[in-house]
């Protein structure tokens, strides 16, 4: 630490309960009250030195007292800044440091200290160490900028605040390995002229590591915040870049926001608070103004900040109450990078005591607006931009933000469809806002329609199938179409349309089947007739073969499940309609959409079993070809 010492004398001082006394020999005459403090002093070495005490002295003895007394109530840096002014005053040695040196300028001021009233007095004495001591080192900058928070109005006036900043603000936007610091100032190992590391005055070879940019976070984060925050906007002017300032803010915040991380209980907290001095956290509207603050400091820019820092925010920013405007420009933090949240960030509980619901639905459809505006803004995923074969599930697809965004809202679907409170027109408005394009399937929409509607019971028919129609049946994969045929609390309508597509998913992977085997044939024939094929890739092409009619079998026992299912439903149908008196079933098919379906059922049916008749022949013929292993000739029709 710098320091430099004034005077030559020995200290003449002495403490006795709240008085001080200066042991010359001679009796005191003049009594200076500062606070609690009294000092019994001699006004010679005072009035020499101070223009304010020579007329406070001389006003005094006016009145004709022998001892006169002096109170000076709103000296800076109080009783023990005036102690260091009186023993200074007497000749005792002084010693100027980083923490004392912003009072003893301000009080000299104060007392008009100037040259006229001796040489080398003690406004000279403080500037030039602040100037050519302090001004010049990090650490000692940072300590007067500490001293400046208790008497901020003196320190401003004197520009001393200003200047403390400023040379805080210049050190930390420059490159620190080009001057050595902050690894000196922070007791790191000595170099060498030639920049390696010394060990007891040998040099080691070692080259010293690197600082990072984040070097001062610490260091700036002991600022109370009124002065952090002009630090950091004199940064800002000198164009330090914006993700080290959002990262000194997000580094500030955590510091001082005790419930910022859900993770860290209370006490964890309050432990961390006391060890960087605060005494006891910071209060409720202490907390609600800081927020508020980093908002207003935090550029509106993807990507400066994690996400899961805003969520933090955006709770506790909700629990204490924050203005609309705080949380408005959170949300739409949030929304911009929702893609990176998880479902955890998301699982907000909510803390009106005007809503019943157990999680702020409300705001993760606000978040979930904002994105999607940013999406449609910035030229992301459209319908226009996603092909059939994207919307199937390909890869591309799959590391699209808006397909990221979609996954994360139906499993957050899934997770508040319990909640008995969640009405069922908010939870339709939730999953309704993500564009059917974003979503390659839906089996995780269908995964919360069926938590919700096992959770609430009591819906009507009706709102059964208005919750349903918000799912694509033709985008269910085929372990869904599965369950979803299965599902007693499924509207009646939706189980037929799943049937449906179920079926016709199995017939065309069938014709597929057929084709990629008569595609297999053709390509062994070649390579048989052109010599390219051993005894080792017969071998091989018999067992795909064989698997691949393995497969073929369960399909088609599949399909024939699922015929028998379409067939016992439409005679249920037929029964409901004979008892109400009415040729109910064309009614009952064309308001369940049959009628189409069982059309193109039809045709898609005869389409797969000419396909099927082909495909036997060639087996028959491929069979034939494969000495000794007629015994594999099946009928392949899907319709056996």
């Amino acid at each position: 630490m710098a320091c430099v010492k004034l005077g030559s004398k020995s200290d003449a001082f002495q403490r006795q309960g709240q008085a001080w006394f200066c042991t010359t020999g001679l009796p005191s005459d003049i009594v200076v009250e500062v606070g609690e403090m009294s000092f019994h002093l001699h006004k010679f070495p005072l009035l020499s030195r101070s223009g304010v005490m020579e007329r406070l002295i001389a006003e005094a003895s006016e009145e004709g007292e022998e001892k006169c007394a002096i109170r000076l109530p709103d000296i800076p840096g109080g009783a023990k800044t005036f102690e260091l002014i009186a023993k200074f005053c007497y000749g005792v040695k002084l010693e100027l440091t980083a923490s004392n040196v912003v009072y003893l300028r301000c009080a000299s001021e104060h007392l008009e200290m100037t040259e006229e009233y001796g040489e080398g007095n003690l406004i000279t004495k403080t500037e030039s160490f602040l100037n050519q001591v302090v001004l010049r080192n990090w650490k000692d900058s940072l300590k007067a900028l500490q001293s400046c928070e208790d008497i901020l109005s003196h320190a401003d006036e004197l520009h001393i605040t200003k200047r403390c900043i400023e040379s805080l603000a210049t050190k930390a936007s420059t490159d620190p390995n080009l001057f050595g610091w902050p690894i000196m100032e922070h007791g790191g190992p000595m170099q060498s002229p030639g920049g390696s590391v010394l060990w007891n005055g040998i040099s080691t070879g070692a080259r010293p590591k690197k600082a990072s940019s984040d070097w001062w976070y610490e260091d700036a984060s002991s600022l109370r915040f009124p002065l952090y925050k002009r630090l950091i906007s004199a940064m800002e002017t000198r164009g330090i870049k914006v993700e080290i300032i959002a990262g000194s803010l997000t580094f500030y915040t955590r510091k001082y926001l005790p419930g910022l991380n859900r993770r860290q209980g209370v006490t964890e907290s309050s432990s961390r608070l006391a060890s960087v001095g605060l005494g006891a956290p910071p209060s409720e509207e202490e907390q609600k103004n800081l927020i508020e603050e980093v908002d207003r400091l935090l550029p509106l820019q993807k990507g400066l900040v994690p996400t899961k820092f805003l969520f933090g925010l955006l709770r506790t920013a909700m629990i204490l109450r924050a203005s609309l405007s705080c949380i408005s420009n959170l949300e739409k933090r949030i929304g911009m990078q929702l893609d990176e949240a998880t479902l955890e960030d998301l699982l907000m509980p909510s803390f009106s005591y005007s809503t019943e619901t157990l999680y702020n639905v409300d705001s993760v459809q606000r978040i979930l607006e904002h994105f999607l505006t940013m999406d449609r803004t910035t030229g992301g995923a459209s319908p226009c931009s996603i092909d059939d074969g994207q919307l199937i599930g390909s890869p591309s697809a799959a590391l699209t933000p808006v397909t990221m965004v979609a996954k994360l809202i139906d499993g957050y679907l899934a997770e508040v469809a319990p909640d008995i409170n969640l009405k069922l027109p908010k939870f339709q408005a939730l999953a309704a806002a993500v564009p059917d394009y974003a979503r390659p399937l839906d089996d995780g929409l269908y995964r919360a329609i069926d938590i919700y509607l096992k959770s609430h019971p009591w819906l009507a028919e009706s709102d059964r199938e208005q919750l349903c129609r918000l799912m694509d049946c033709q985008k269910l994969s085929l372990e869904a179409c599965t369950h979803a045929a299965q599902n007693e609390r499924l509207p009646l309508r939706i189980i037929v349309q799943v049937l449906f597509f179920e079926q016709l998913q199995l017939r065309t992977s069938i014709a597929g089947c057929f084709l990629v085997s008569d595609n297999l044939d053709g390509s062994r024939q070649l390579r048989t007739g052109l010599g390219t094929s051993g005894e080792g890739g017969w071998a091989t092409a018999v067992r795909e073969n064989q698997v691949l009619k393995v497969g073929m079998d369960n399909m088609r026992m599949r399909v024939s499940e699922l015929e028998k299912e379409c067939s016992n439903m439409r005679q249920e149908i037929e029964k409901l309609g004979r008892v109400k008196g009415s040729s109910a079933w064309g009614t009952v098919s064309k308001k369940l959409g049959f009628r189409l379906k069982s059309q193109m059922c039809s045709a898609q049916e005869g389409s797969v079993s000419n396909q099927s008749r082909g495909s036997g022949k060639t087996e028959k013929v491929k069979v034939r070809v494969k000495d000794g292993h007629s015994k594999h000739k099946k009928n392949l029709s899907p319709e056996g």
